[in-house]
Protein backbone atom coordinates (compact mmCIF):
# COMPACT_ATOMS: atom_id res chain seq x y z
CA UNK A 1 0.00 0.00 0.00
CA UNK A 2 3.16 2.42 0.88
CA UNK A 3 4.05 1.90 -3.18
CA UNK A 4 0.69 2.98 -3.92
CA UNK A 5 0.33 5.99 -2.24
CA UNK A 6 3.59 6.91 -2.99
CA UNK A 7 3.38 6.15 -6.65
CA UNK A 8 -0.04 7.97 -6.65
CA UNK A 9 1.98 11.50 -4.89
CA UNK A 10 4.70 10.84 -7.52
CA UNK A 11 2.18 10.70 -10.24
CA UNK A 12 0.73 14.25 -9.62
CA UNK A 13 4.24 15.52 -9.42
CA UNK A 14 5.18 14.25 -12.52
CA UNK A 15 1.17 15.19 -14.24
CA UNK A 16 2.22 18.80 -12.75
CA UNK A 17 5.43 18.94 -14.97
CA UNK A 18 4.39 17.23 -17.44
CA UNK A 19 1.40 20.06 -17.64
CA UNK A 20 3.92 22.76 -17.93
CA UNK A 21 6.18 21.24 -20.46
CA UNK A 22 3.33 20.86 -22.68
CA UNK A 23 2.20 24.26 -22.03
CA UNK A 24 -0.34 23.37 -20.27
CA UNK A 25 0.10 25.82 -17.14
CA UNK A 26 1.69 28.86 -16.85
CA UNK A 27 6.25 28.22 -16.37
CA UNK A 28 6.69 25.94 -12.78
CA UNK A 29 7.26 28.34 -10.00
CA UNK A 30 10.54 27.34 -8.10
CA UNK A 31 10.68 29.37 -5.83
CA UNK A 32 14.56 27.90 -4.97
CA UNK A 33 16.65 26.55 -7.35
CA UNK A 34 15.58 26.91 -11.42
CA UNK A 35 12.70 24.60 -12.62
CA UNK A 36 12.79 26.85 -15.92
CA UNK A 37 16.64 25.99 -16.55
CA UNK A 38 16.02 22.41 -16.11
CA UNK A 39 12.58 22.21 -17.87
CA UNK A 40 14.41 23.93 -21.35
CA UNK A 41 17.30 21.73 -20.81
CA UNK A 42 17.85 19.36 -23.57
CA UNK A 43 18.10 16.60 -21.21
CA UNK A 44 14.20 17.38 -20.32
CA UNK A 45 13.35 14.97 -22.93
CA UNK A 46 14.00 11.64 -24.63
CA UNK A 47 13.10 12.45 -28.37
CA UNK A 48 10.44 13.97 -28.54
CA UNK A 49 9.08 12.45 -25.07
CA UNK A 50 9.37 14.81 -22.32
CA UNK A 51 11.12 13.19 -19.22
CA UNK A 52 7.54 14.35 -16.66
CA UNK A 53 5.61 12.05 -19.61
CA UNK A 54 7.97 8.60 -18.58
CA UNK A 55 7.84 9.59 -15.04
CA UNK A 56 4.13 9.76 -15.23
CA UNK A 57 3.81 6.36 -17.11
CA UNK A 58 6.60 4.90 -14.63
CA UNK A 59 4.17 6.07 -11.64
CA UNK A 60 0.87 4.90 -13.12
CA UNK A 61 2.55 1.71 -14.39
CA UNK A 62 3.68 1.46 -10.11
CA UNK A 63 0.40 2.17 -8.99
CA UNK A 64 -1.22 -0.54 -11.39
CA UNK A 65 0.85 -3.05 -10.05
CA UNK A 66 0.90 -2.34 -6.20
CA UNK A 67 -2.68 -2.51 -6.27
CA UNK A 68 -3.47 -5.38 -8.75
CA UNK A 69 -0.82 -6.99 -5.86
CA UNK A 70 -3.28 -6.52 -3.05
CA UNK A 71 -5.68 -8.74 -5.16
CA UNK A 72 -6.32 -11.96 -3.05
CA UNK A 73 -6.24 -13.33 -6.26
CA UNK A 74 -2.86 -12.28 -7.04
CA UNK A 75 -1.51 -12.80 -3.57
CA UNK A 76 0.60 -16.12 -5.02
CA UNK A 77 1.91 -13.93 -8.53
CA UNK A 78 5.54 -13.80 -8.69
CA UNK A 79 5.25 -11.71 -11.73
CA UNK A 80 3.64 -8.62 -9.61
CA UNK A 81 6.27 -8.49 -7.79
CA UNK A 82 9.05 -9.53 -10.26
CA UNK A 83 7.95 -6.03 -12.15
CA UNK A 84 6.87 -4.27 -8.95
CA UNK A 85 10.80 -4.56 -7.95
CA UNK A 86 11.90 -4.01 -11.76
CA UNK A 87 9.97 -0.58 -12.20
CA UNK A 88 10.87 0.89 -8.79
CA UNK A 89 14.77 0.15 -9.79
CA UNK A 90 14.66 1.36 -13.20
CA UNK A 91 12.86 4.58 -12.11
CA UNK A 92 15.14 4.84 -9.37
CA UNK A 93 17.96 4.23 -11.42
CA UNK A 94 16.75 6.83 -14.09
CA UNK A 95 16.12 9.67 -11.63
CA UNK A 96 19.48 9.26 -10.30
CA UNK A 97 20.88 9.76 -13.39
CA UNK A 98 18.27 12.81 -13.81
CA UNK A 99 19.86 13.99 -10.77
CA UNK A 100 23.22 13.67 -11.60
CA UNK A 101 22.37 15.51 -15.07
CA UNK A 102 21.10 18.38 -12.85
CA UNK A 103 24.10 18.80 -10.55
CA UNK A 104 27.31 18.13 -12.83
CA UNK A 105 26.13 19.07 -16.46
CA UNK A 106 23.07 21.26 -16.28
CA UNK A 107 24.14 23.05 -12.95
CA UNK A 108 20.43 23.91 -12.15
CA UNK A 109 18.18 22.34 -9.41
CA UNK A 110 14.22 21.73 -10.11
CA UNK A 111 12.34 21.32 -6.38
CA UNK A 112 9.64 19.47 -8.39
CA UNK A 113 12.62 16.78 -9.94
CA UNK A 114 14.24 16.54 -6.40
CA UNK A 115 11.04 15.70 -4.85
CA UNK A 116 10.42 12.98 -7.59
CA UNK A 117 13.80 11.35 -6.98
CA UNK A 118 12.76 11.60 -3.44
CA UNK A 119 9.44 10.20 -3.84
CA UNK A 120 10.83 7.25 -6.00
CA UNK A 121 14.10 6.12 -3.59
CA UNK A 122 11.19 5.91 -1.07
CA UNK A 123 9.48 3.49 -3.84
CA UNK A 124 12.45 1.64 -4.54
CA UNK A 125 12.97 1.25 -0.83
CA UNK A 126 9.54 0.08 -0.35
CA UNK A 127 10.15 -2.09 -3.05
CA UNK A 128 13.01 -4.12 -1.54
CA UNK A 129 11.18 -6.71 0.32
CA UNK A 130 9.39 -7.92 -3.36
CA UNK A 131 12.61 -10.02 -3.45
CA UNK A 132 11.57 -12.55 -1.24
CA UNK A 133 8.29 -12.94 -2.96
CA UNK A 134 9.92 -12.92 -6.15
CA UNK A 135 12.54 -16.10 -4.87
CA UNK A 136 9.42 -17.79 -3.62
CA UNK A 137 8.99 -16.93 0.11
CA UNK A 138 5.98 -15.19 1.84
CA UNK A 139 5.57 -11.77 1.62
CA UNK A 140 3.89 -9.04 3.28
Amino acid sequence: MVVAVLSLIGAFVAFYLLAANLGWTPPVPCGTGDCGTVQSSKYAQVGPVPVSGIGLAGYLALLALSLAGLRERMASSRAIPLLLFAGSLFGFLFSAYLTYLEAAVIEAWCRYCVASAIIITIVFAAALPELKRIRGGSGP
